[in-house]
């Protein structure tokens, strides 16, 4: 099969997928609460200073502009309500043109990160922000992704930092492992240390886990929702309890770098 015929089967499954998405959107008024409440703390993170561009990369359904209008949406593939298309290892801004670039479930789809994390300090402003929100791997984040969700967590898999040399973005094909955020950015992991040296250039100025149990028991896009819509702040309530035992219930992880 060549590479056309790659790209084009990745398309028809991206496009599946989105369609899909976007039909649990529209029926479900939960989600679309909780996801509010995601951006907003996404947002409370967006710096008044450096001036400059904000950009989701893998938007998806594009929501996030309910929350924060200025946000530029792209993704790898183009559909009708995005801004533009943007590979995250060969992003189409100038150098030192972007105030903060949002990863919302994208960071354990970069197979090169160290790549990607490259080419986000060429585009950022010095003082620039990546804001990552992940899967986390507590005891219920195993449970949670592991059973529930058909992506792997490949916490035995080794994390490939950056590329070789012979590799292209343009080459790129579908990758997952929703355990890379906690091995990488979580300091009680065996693997931080390791990866923080990696991270010289960028000063790490959040690393929170979410129980987000609110979301859990939605349902998210495509399981049964547990709750009624009207029973959103007694369970997050739930969640800010719970937010007291990562270890245990902890499924989000919400890092914030900044570049040097």
């Amino acid at each position: 099969m060549g590479l056309a015929q790659i790209r084009s089967s990745e398309l028809d499954q991206h496009n599946i997928e989105v369609a899909q998405n976007l039909a649990f959107w529209e029926r479900k008024p939960l989600l679309r609460e909780i996801y509010k409440g995601f951006h907003r703390e996404i947002a409370s993170y967006l710096r008044p200073d450096p001036v400059g561009i904000a950009a989701e990369l893998g938007s998806g359904i594009g929501n996030i502009k309910e929350v924060i209008p200025h946000c530029l949406r792209t993704d790898i593939f183009p559909n009708p309500w995005l801004d533009q298309v943007e590979n995250p290892y060969r992003l189409s801004f100038a150098n030192s043109s972007v105030a903060h670039l949002i990863l919302f479930d994208v960071f354990h789809h970069l197979e090169y990160p160290g790549t990607a994390l490259k080419e986000f300090q060429r585009v950022l402003k010095p003082g620039g922000r990546v804001i990552i929100f992940d899967p986390c791997m507590s005891l219920l984040g195993l449970l949670v992704y592991g059973v529930l969700h058909h992506e792997p967590i490949a916490l035995r898999q080794p994390i490939k930092w950056e590329a070789g040399p012979e590799w292209s973005a343009d080459s790129e094909s579908y990758y997952a492992a929703q355990g890379n955020a906690t091995r990488i950015f979580d300091p009680r992991w065996k693997e931080h240390e390791k990866y923080s040296k990696l991270l010289i250039d960028w000063h790490t100025v959040a690393c929170i886990k979410r129980s987000a149990l609110s979301y859990v028991l939605s349902g998210g896009y495509s399981k049964p929702q547990i709750y009624p819509t009207a029973m959103l702040p007694v369970v997050r309530i739930m969640d800010r309890v719970a937010d007291y035992i990562p270890a245990v219930f902890a499924t989000r992880m919400f890092v914030v770098l900044e570049k040097r």
